[in-house]
């Protein structure tokens, strides 16, 4: 684990490594004050609705529009957090900071998000609304409870090395990763209160991306 600045973690449980940064509590409030007015509107809920195109078994899924993601600061902020962190682990200039998509997952008891991986070149994920409880494992054992919990996966398990790296999610928590590094969301029981989260893909320079597989 590599400290940047007091708001900025880097982990390297594995290959690649992943950066936690804090969302602004004003983001935060702006971002939850707009899903909860387009919850509101059904007409524009279904223009901007996203779930086809993401690999979740949950019922709301939908785009956030980059007029208002650049309004509120969102884009600066997913730039201004992820580029030291590119050039820290690159050893290159980034010049170059694209979103292709942001969205929000609304994910409620029972729905889950399976084993996948995003588009671009840089995603990340973070929380804007968590339920109190997740609920409890259904055997009274010491193993660890995994519901609502996100799950990044690289490679396989070996000495020294682990395969997993679990989050579990805290309001205002923010992690960016490689676009290719396989995630998975778990079901949550016993609770009829929301996970919102926000999620999104970006490209960068293509000779900061390519330069990990030994491209000049």
């Amino acid at each position: 684990m590599n400290n940047m600045n007091n708001n900025f973690l880097i982990f390297r449980p594995f290959g690649p490594s992943i950066l936690k940064v804090s969302i602004p509590a004003k983001l935060i409030e702006d971002l939850n004050n707009y899903v909860d007015e387009i919850i509101k509107n059904k007409k524009k809920s279904q223009a901007l609705d996203h779930g086809e195109n993401l690999a979740g078994n949950v019922k709301q899924e939908f785009i956030i529009e980059h007029e208002f993601a650049n309004k509120i600061g969102w884009v600066k902020f997913l730039a201004e957090s992820s580029i030291p962190w590119l050039q820290t682990m690159s050893k290159k200039k980034v010049t170059e900071f694209n979103i292709m998509q942001t969205w929000i997952v609304r994910q409620f008891k029972n729905e889950y998000n399976p084993l996948h991986v995003h588009s671009g070149h840089i995603s990340g994920v973070g929380y804007l609304k968590v339920p109190s409880s997740f609920g409890n494992t259904f055997q009274k054992s010491k193993k660890s409870n995994m519901n609502g919990m996100l799950s990044l996966v690289h490679g396989s398990k070996m000495f020294l090395s682990d395969t997993t790296f679990n989050i579990e999610p805290k309001v205002g928590d923010f992690y960016f990763f490689p676009n290719y590094l396989m995630h998975v969301v778990y079901p949550f029981f016993d609770s009829d209160e929301e996970r919102r989260s926000v999620s999104f893909n970006a490209k960068v320079d293509n000779e900061v991306y390519t330069h990990a597989y030994g491209e000049e």
